[in-house]
């Protein structure tokens, strides 16, 4: 049975300068890469999720439009938890990866939120309009290690998820970055609970992963 690597999110406006910047974000890109670097062998797929939303409309609530692109000038703006301001529209720059992200380890691109409220890789498609449920089936894959921003959104939909999709999944703590750090820890927790494993990537010395394959 194979592992796969998803990467999540790692665009242009969930980093510094962003619409929805984290902090950290664009060095996490690096860290990221880094990572590929010493390990993308030892992973059957790679798959990396971006937001793709519409240009158009408020995606199905998803966007807080108002006069202002950040919601600001109005008191129904967004609450950051179920609304948000514009970002990651298609084919814009806010929406490409972020460009120290070395995509040439990728095998599978996924886009989510076309028109729709999405947080998990899961809710999304590849170009050819397969889901990462199919993805991961047709390559025989049982366990999911995954990276991104942002741990408390998600990163956290993207693992429960493939927690419910009956994958083994391994979130590497050092490798996500937050919104907020209680409910970035919050939502590692949930993760834990739910089935699915945390911990720190050791690039340097090999980590004993649970199933026992080692990093």
């Amino acid at each position: 049975m194979a592992r796969a690597l998803l990467i999540t999110d790692v665009q242009n406006d969930f980093t510094e300068g962003g619409a929805l910047a984290v902090d950290g974000g664009a060095a996490l890109a690096e860290r990221i890469t880094a990572f590929l670097r010493r390990h993308a062998d030892e992973y059957d797929v790679v798959v990396a999720s971006r937001d793709w939303h519409d240009a158009t409309g408020d995606n199905g609530g998803h966007f807080a439009v108002t006069d202002s692109p950040d919601g600001s000038d109005s008191p129904d703006g967004p609450d950051f938890r179920n609304t948000w301001p514009v970002h990651c529209v298609a084919d814009t720059p806010g929406a490409e990866y972020h460009p120290a992200l070395d995509l040439s380890f990728v095998d599978v691109h996924v886009r989510k939120g076309q028109g729709e409220p999405a947080y998990s890789a899961f809710e999304g498609t590849t170009d050819a309009g397969a889901d990462l449920v199919d993805v991961f089936f047709d390559r025989d894959v049982h366990a999911v290690d995954i990276v991104g921003i942002a741990t408390d959104h998600c990163v956290r939909a993207s693992a429960l998820d493939g927690v419910h999709a009956g994958l083994d999944v391994f979130v590497y703590e050092d490798l996500v970055v937050g919104i907020d750090p209680a409910s970035s820890e919050a939502a590692l927790e949930e993760v834990r609970d739910d089935g699915g494993h945390t911990g720190r990537s050791d690039m340097d010395e090999g980590r004993q992963r649970p199933g026992g394959a080692v990093l």
